[in-house]
């Protein structure tokens, strides 16, 4: 038995780290705590020494001192200071006024807005929150079908998931060792062409169930002209201008993303000041977010450094090279056995879990296998934006329920009686938009060149590198210094290098 344990110590470490999670016992802790207890186990039985946790410390300061995760409370803070200032409500409001009189107009807003919010913030709570509370009971006032309502409401707010600047790409590149402008650059045309398939599929459903997406009636387009010209110049440009700013100087190499992501937070503050809502109330609330998602987001690192550091130790990377590294069809099946099991794993854990998770272990795996690391964590980005569409446990149908009318209520502006969401609705409205997702990967899985052609060029590939040392002609005999003859007639040694002025002579050796 103890031979058993002490050969399959990585398997079963996994195994009881799987057990934890599905009883539903804290990531962070369940990392931590798996990972200190199979370290003792391991120095019991030897495959370990009390050294290697002397590492501990040391790690943990790095994470501190890791200037890469200062984008994330950056970031966040910045798109809280934007989507609590009233700008999802002004967005909407003017991007509907644009598209009422189309078909799926309101359905179209909800999506370009949904895209810009996840520009700015980066968050999907914030997104489908917003966008529940201001866009769904509109919705539903001009007849739209609920399923069409509630689905294109929690798919626009994934794509914060995957439209730079995505907090999980952040995580992700620091996981893979890359840089995180690579990885905003890479994310750029995966992210339009996710966007441009649910646009399709609205498309699709004012085409062929024209009732369940109708325009908006004449009354209720309020704005026309230079009114609405004057609305589209002073609610859509400025948020357009900070996206630019911050994204445009990380692409360009002005900036690192820390310095954008502070440009972007202090880009947010003139903004919510230029529209006279930034109040002390709503400082400390963004204040008191960041904080929060932040220590989330450290101390899950913390506990993933020790589960690591231990599976490292007892050699659980070598297990799970050994069984990727044999799947048959190399690089494809192991990409399609990765991507299989990120789908199922996100039914069950968030992103920032399986970030923290399996990109360690996964990471050195496809390196080895010759696969871009670029390409393989936007691959990984975009399947984990599933993780907030699965039903049941889709974090996105969780905050949609929470905000969406649970009962019966007169609208404000009509006075008449609405019914209301059910959780069934929402569930089913996810389905669809996940099919859509699914074929997203698939597309960057077939075309990884929608993620390596935004790169730049000009970049070093070390691989391609060939170092050419050109070696002596042996067919000249050359003359050997050491043997007789060799020096001058008396047999003594060749004279030495004569001197040069100016070079210095060399010190005679201290004793």
């Amino acid at each position: 038995m103890i031979e058993y344990i002490t050969g399959h110590v990585g398997p079963l470490m996994f195994a009881a780290l799987a057990v934890f999670l599905l009883i539903g016992y804290p990531v962070t802790f369940s990392l931590g705590a798996i990972g200190l207890s199979f370290g003792y186990l391991g120095i019991q039985l030897g495959l370990l020494t009390p050294a290697l946790f002397q590492a501990l410390p040391e790690r943990i300061f790095g994470i501190m001192h890791n200037e890469t995760l200062l984008a994330v409370p950056f970031f966040t803070f910045m798109g809280l200071i934007l989507e609590r200032s009233g700008m999802a409500e002004d967005l909407l409001d003017t991007i509907g006024q644009l598209f009422g009189p189309i078909r799926g107009g309101l359905a179209y807003a909800v999506l370009f807005v949904g895209a810009l919010l996840a520009a700015t913030t980066g968050v999907v709570a914030a997104s489908v929150i917003s966008m529940g509370l201001i866009s769904l009971p509109i919705m539903l006032r001009y007849g739209y079908d609920r399923r069409l309502s509630t689905g294109i409401i929690a798919a626009s707010g994934t794509l914060a998931q995957i439209i730079p600047p995505s907090l999980v790409l952040i995580v992700l590149a620091d996981q893979l060792g890359r840089s995180v402008g690579d990885m905003y650059e890479g994310a750029i045309f995966p992210g339009l062409v996710l966007t441009s398939m649910y646009a399709l599929y609205i498309v699709g459903i004012t085409v062929f169930a024209p009732k369940r997406a109708p325009a908006l009636p004449a009354e209720a387009r309020t704005l026309r002209g230079a009114k609405l010209f004057g609305r589209v110049l002073f609610v859509l440009v400025p948020p357009l201008a900070l996206i630019f700013l911050v994204l445009g100087t990380i692409f360009l190499g002005v900036a690192t993303p820390t310095e954008g992501g502070a440009m972007g937070a202090t880009g947010a503050l003139v903004l919510a000041m230029m529209n006279r809502r930034l109040t002390w109330n709503l400082l400390r609330q963004a204040m008191n977010s960041t904080a929060k998602l932040s220590s989330f987001v450290i101390f899950i690192l913390i506990g993933s450094t020790v589960f690591t550091l231990t599976f490292r130790g007892v050699n659980g990377d070598l297990w799970i090279e050994n069984m990727l590294t044999s799947l048959p069809g190399g690089h494809i099946g192991f990409l399609i056995f990765v991507n299989i099991f990120t789908f199922v794993l996100a039914f069950f854990l968030d992103f920032f879990e399986l970030a923290f998770i399996i990109v360690p272990l996964l990471g050195p795996v496809a390196e080895k296998l010759g696969i871009d690391l670029i390409w393989f964590g936007i691959l990984l980005g975009i399947n984990m934006q599933t993780s907030f569409m699965h039903p049941p446990f889709g974090y996105a149908l969780f905050y949609l329920r929470s905000v969406a009318p649970a009962k019966e209520y007169v609208d404000k502006l009509t006075g008449k009686l609405t019914a209301p969401i059910t959780t069934g609705q929402i569930y089913w409205s996810a389905v669809p938009f996940v099919v859509i997702q699914v074929i997203g990967v698939a597309i960057v899985l077939a075309f990884p060149q929608l993620v390596t052609g935004n790169l730049h060029d000009a970049k070093l590939d070390t691989s391609k590198i060939h170092i050419s040392v050109p070696l002596p002609d042996y067919d000249q005999v050359q003359p050997d210094i050491n043997a007789p003859g060799t020096g001058d007639q008396d047999g003594s040694a060749p004279p030495s290098a004569p001197s040069y002025p100016g070079q210095d002579e060399p010190e005679p050796p201290s004793k």
